[in-house]
């Protein structure tokens, strides 16, 4: 007898959503039709049932940021982010002290050691910064920039227990290719941000081993018509999975569509690089010892810089639908199939299949999250 449900609409990558069970036994799905008496049903599916979010990059929720440095932190962040379909993130880290990167590594580690994720799994973590440029730091404390170095991000892998999946860097900085090339050569997903590269500089670090962009048009030297700088580059490559925060106030939605047109749909990736004063009332916040002002769903900094965001993934699902255009099947994707791939874990999850994990959400019509299933187990209900 397997968990799940009996009828349902479900929606499979090449097929779309259609009316069938789908059985779950253990953490795997281990049936998608098939004789219903089979399945003992968890609860009435109204709704479509689409993959797992998988949020790659994404500091904080719910009052938790993962500066923090504590198991704690990581299992709010985690909690929370049920609430709104994500059932996998990697926790992400900001330019700051060594001392205060290497707590939130140690306690990325022992949290995944531990298994102990209430709602969404930690899947690692994305380290942004500290390698990025100063020109470029956006909301990241410039003080503690510094140049990409092998040796300084190996102590911290190891601080990690293994577990960084995305180093953020500039690549034009000294010793930004040396890491990109050691980087790829681990399996870590060498992603370019908070710089200040041309478009030759990102040319050469995607030959050297880079493979995506952090917050494409956000922190980097824009698009201009004698030097196509980053964005161009993002635009450009085909072989460079592209992150963005589609919340409309980064990005607009003429930028939002102009994005999705021109990249390989494989290669359009939805972030939130949320912080910690998602889900929590418009007020005061911080972000890396920084106060942050947050009204009318904008994170700023007093200067008016933008600091991170209060987006949730299924209202940047919603955004691409029905604000941009984009069919519900790429939308999904974007949040789902593509973050899987490019981090190396479609395998494991990114689409309903049988022998993947049973991380799934329910979703409304309206891209209202409904349930959260993460292995199997219900994490949230509204």
């Amino acid at each position: 007898m397997y968990k799940g449900f009996k009828s349902a609409r479900v929606f499979l990558r090449h097929r779309g959503i259609i009316e069938t069970s789908i059985g779950f036994e253990g953490d795997r799905i281990a049936c998608i039709g098939g004789d219903p008496d089979e399945i003992e049903e968890l609860f009435p599916a109204a709704g479509i049932l689409v993959p797992g979010f998988i949020d790659q990059h994404i500091h904080g929720a719910g009052g938790a940021d993962a500066m923090d440095g504590t198991p704690e932190a990581l299992h709010t962040i985690s909690a929370y982010l049920a609430r709104e379909g994500t059932t996998g993130f990697l926790a992400t880290t900001m330019t700051q002290s060594p001392e205060n990167i290497t707590r939130a590594l140690c306690a990325a580690k022992d949290v995944r050691a531990a298994g102990s994720c209430p709602g969404a799994r930690l899947l690692g973590v994305h380290l942004e910064g500290p390698f990025i440029a100063a020109a470029q730091a956006g909301a990241q404390p410039k003080e503690y920039v510094v140049s990409p170095s092998v040796e300084v991000f190996d102590g911290y892998q190891q601080a990690a227990g293994g577990c960084i999946r995305v180093v953020t860097l500039a690549p034009e900085q000294p010793g930004g290719e040396a890491l990109i090339a050691h980087l790829a050569q681990q399996g870590v997903v060498a992603s370019i941000g908070h710089t200040g590269a041309t478009y030759d500089e990102v040319v050469r670090a995607v030959s050297a081993g880079a493979s995506n962009i952090t917050h494409t048009c956000n922190a980097q030297k824009p698009l201009h018509h004698r030097e196509a700088g980053a964005v161009g580059a993002a635009l450009l490559l085909d072989e460079v999975n592209c992150e963005m925060i589609c919340d409309t106030i980064h990005v607009s939605i003429p930028v939002i569509r102009l994005l999705y047109k021109n990249k390989p749909r494989d290669k359009f990736t939805l972030i939130t690089d949320a912080m910690r004063a998602k889900g929590l009332p418009d007020g005061v916040s911080e972000l890396g010892g920084q106060t942050v002002y947050v009204k009318d769903g904008q994170a700023r900094l007093a200067d008016g810089t933008l600091a991170g965001s209060v987006l949730k993934m299924n209202v940047a699902v919603r955004n691409l639908v029905h604000k941009a255009g984009i069919p519900f099947a790429d939308a999904i994707a974007c949040a789902t199939y593509n973050p899987a791939q490019n981090l190396g874990i479609l395998s494991e999850c990114g689409c309903i299949s049988v022998g993947r994990r049973a991380d799934v959400t329910l979703l409304t019509d309206n891209f209202e999250v409904a349930a959260t299933i993460v292995g199997g187990k219900v994490v949230y209900r509204a």
